[in-house]
């Protein structure tokens, strides 16, 4: 899959942020991560719509380039046989920022969103984690087509569980996000995906208890 949109659009975040060392090797390493060959849902083409949907929300962010640097960061390192995804990542997001010579401010802020991600909980007021995580889980709201793919791709990643496994830890991650206090905290998020994201959740939850 072409990804030179996405190395154009990091460059120009990286200088934007101030970067004080060239950001393409940093990009192309990130791309390359993006493009492990385990990953099947986590790929770039989930990095190209997290940041879609970061610049459709932009507006409402605080920082929304910060909230752009956490969204190639939050699953930079992932692997589904291992724990700790999102500490490596916002660990390697430190690194990499730090080293292209980014504020420690900014850089404390991409790395706590990243954080954010294990949960998809922001505290109320928390604009930056709200775009960040309506971005990051905006798939659930697609069309039942899209959510079946999507749903299908992140069982492939899980290839290696026995099925019986899989269903229970799949049912678990649903129902945690089904009793999240809100699925989405931006207002267009809110408005454009809850539906269709509860009945998305509700009807794979219900077919994996079947």
């Amino acid at each position: 899959m072409p990804t030179e949109d996405l190395l154009t659009a990091w460059t120009a975040l990286l200088n934007r942020c101030g970067a004080t060392d060239g950001p393409e090797p940093y990009g192309r390493e990130l791309l390359r991560r993006w493009s492990e060959p385990q990953r099947r849902y986590h790929t770039p083409e989930h990095l190209r719509a997290v940041l879609r949907h970061v610049d459709d929300l932009a507006d409402h962010a605080a920082d929304p380039d910060a909230v752009r640097l956490a969204a190639w960061f939050h699953d930079a390192v992932y692997r589904p046989d291992r724990t700790e995804n999102e500490e490596r990542s916002a660990a390697l997001a430190v690194r990499a920022l730090t080293a292209a010579g980014l504020p420690a401010e900014r850089v404390a802020e991409v790395e706590r969103l990243v954080l954010l991600t294990v949960t998809h909980d922001p505290a109320p007021g928390d604009r930056n984690g709200e775009v960040l995580c309506d971005a990051d889980l905006a798939v659930l709201g697609g069309t039942p087509e899209a959510y079946a793919a999507y749903a299908a791709a992140v069982r492939e990643e899980y290839g290696f569980v026995p099925e019986p496994d899989f269903r229970a830890g799949r049912a678990a991650v649903l129902r945690r996000l089904l009793a999240l206090p809100a699925l989405y905290r931006t207002p267009t998020a809110h408005q454009r995906h809850t539906a269709p994201a509860r009945a998305n959740l509700t009807a794979e939850l219900e077919r994996l208890e079947d």
